[in-house]
């Protein structure tokens, strides 16, 4: 394995040729016996002076192999005995080493070197390298600055050429390199500055990073997610292996990994780390599910009277809210059917909702149907004007029966009837009729489920009768009740009373009676010596 590190270079100034180096660090795998390339990686800047490559010994110390001149056009290498005629150097410095060796593995370094000149200044000017705006001094192996001067022997003046080596660190990324010249002039000293050059700093990767890109901040169950993967190298690292719960082996793939449709068992922690598994970064996935089961559930139909249990069961990743609605108005206690009614027929749904997860809701519906055999009452009136009679057939049942009005004996069927609203499996069909003599009239009702026949007598018109009125709310039905149950009260105390002076008048006329014999028979006896006395008066006469 062969570790190359690249000095860039950077283009000219305006007034000035300057060039400067980049630092990159990346592997070359070579096998035993081939030729090695390591480019330099860089493009090439108009004006370079010189390029040089080195590498290093185990104690740091550098050890320069090849060097090339952008202005002479020529190639040297130096007597290193490892590398005698095995090293070639290409114009855009790409330096090839052939018949690798295991000696061939260690770390090697592209040099790429710059100039600041002045030329024609008199007297002599002094040049200045800067970085970020701070004045570089040379530091051994990492800063090195040399500088020549020349003198036109015809004209006296001065060419002062300034070059820069300089080895770069990551924390130079977007640094800004910049030289210039201080020279005394008629006015006095003046300073001309060059353009700032900003060079590419390639640097390794030291640290993986793992994250998840979504539109949301919570995943569900069927969302798309992509996990990014991502090192902090310049230029960062193209590919990545990813590991997938379940999964012992890392899936090799670009800096992005896909999964479409997520579901529940995609919850666990994902890693990713470089493709020889060097580093490594984790993040944990949860896929929030909500399942919602209604029993029963779609068009349910039962028959009045009988019992229904009803449940909405819920199961999710986080704690939901239910609730019910019927009919589009929303229920304030979950439905119970322990004896089922008309009216509790409808269309149910159960709705549960996950409020932390954007877009996580859940719905069923129960269509309920009550069907029930027609059942009949009917009531009969005299109506206040004394000249017809009002007769209702009161019907109750699903699906709504069909009600038709007859009369018996003829078998006569009355058309002109009057009908309510159908409501919570009940309505009423009337009649108006003035019966000259008395007569019996049929109501029948029939759905699906049974037909039903109820008759009712109703006298001639110059009879009044009154039935209960056929129209009642359960208001009025608690007044009449309440006022029946007074008139019964009353009846029986009137009764109670007549009984107690019943009785009184029974003992009172029982005593008088038997006075009234005692008399009798006094004055049975009275008259009877009257007449005794007579008689006797007679005799003697």
């Amino acid at each position: 394995m062969l570790h190359r590190e690249i000095l860039a270079n950077a283009p000219g100034f305006n007034i000035f040729c300057l060039k400067l180096p980049s630092l990159g660090l990346y592997t070359v795998n070579a096998i035993y016996g081939d030729t090695i390339t390591m480019p330099c990686r860089l493009e090439v800047p108009d004006g370079l002076m010189f390029g040089k490559w080195k590498y290093e010994m185990p104690n740091g110390s550098p050890v320069f192999i090849a060097f090339r001149s952008s202005t002479k056009k020529n190639v040297q290498y130096d007597d290193v005995p490892d590398y005698k005629n095995r090293l070639s150097l290409s114009e855009n410095y790409t330096l090839s080493i052939r018949n690798a060796r295991i000696s061939d593995e260690k770390r090697f370094v592209c040099m790429l070197l710059g100039e600041c000149i002045a030329r024609d200044s008199y007297p002599e000017g002094n040049i200045t390298w800067y970085k970020n705006g701070r004045v570089l001094q040379p530091v051994e192996e990492v800063v090195v600055i040399n500088l020549q001067k020349t003198v036109d022997k015809s004209t006296g003046l001065f060419t002062m050429t300034s070059s820069l080596q300089y080895m770069p660190t990551k924390e130079d990324a977007n640094a800004k390199f910049t030289c210039s010249v201080t020279y005394l002039g008629p006015s006095g000293q003046k300073t001309i500055q060059s353009d700032p050059v900003v060079f590419d700093v390639h640097y390794p990767t030291e640290k993986v990073t793992i994250r998840v890109l979504s539109q949301s901040s919570t995943i569900k169950e069927g969302d798309n997610v992509t996990l990014e993967c991502s090192g902090n190298g310049n230029p960062p690292p193209q590919e990545f292996l990813f590991y997938i719960p379940g999964e012992t082996e890392g899936i090799r793939s670009s800096d992005t990994y896909v999964m479409a449709d997520v579901r529940r068992n995609a919850t666990g922690e994902y890693k990713c780390s470089l493709i020889d598994k060097s580093m490594m970064d984790a993040t944990t996935i949860t896929v929030h599910y909500l399942d919602l089961q209604l029993t029963p559930s779609g068009e349910v139909t039962k028959q009045i009277g009988e019992a229904l249990p009803v449940s909405c069961t819920i199961s999710s990743s986080r704690n939901a809210t239910v609730l019910w609605i019927k009919d589009n108005t929303r229920m304030q206690t979950s439905p119970s059917f322990s004896s089922l009614q008309y009216q509790d027929a409808g269309n149910y749904i159960c709705e549960t909702t996950l409020q932390e997860v954007e877009g996580l809701k859940k719905r069923k519906t129960l269509k309920l149907i009550v069907e029930g055999k027609p059942q009949i009452k009917m009531t009969k009136k005299t109506n206040t004007n004394k000249m017809s009679k009002t007769i209702v057939c009161h019907v109750e049942g699903f699906p709504k029966p069909a009600v038709q009005w007859t009369v018996t004996g003829s078998g006569s069927i009355i058309n002109k009837t009057e009908e309510t609203k159908y409501v919570n499996g009940k309505f009423s069909s009337k009649i108006v009729i003035a019966p000259e003599e008395n007569v019996t009239l049929t109501c029948t009702a029939e759905n699906q489920l049974e037909r039903t026949v109820t008759s009712l007598n109703v006298s001639a018109i110059s009879i009044p009768e009154y039935d209960e009125p056929e129209d009642r709310t359960d208001d009025n039905s608690e007044k009449v009740n309440d006022q029946a149950k007074l008139i019964v009260g009353i009846v029986v105390g009137l009764l109670l009373v007549a009984l107690v002076a019943g009785v009184v008048y029974w003992l009172y006329a029982k005593k008088s009676k038997t006075a009234s014999k005692h008399v009798d028979k006094d004055l049975g006896n009275i008259e009877e010596n009257k007449k005794l006395e007579e008689n006797n008066h007679k005799s003697e006469t």
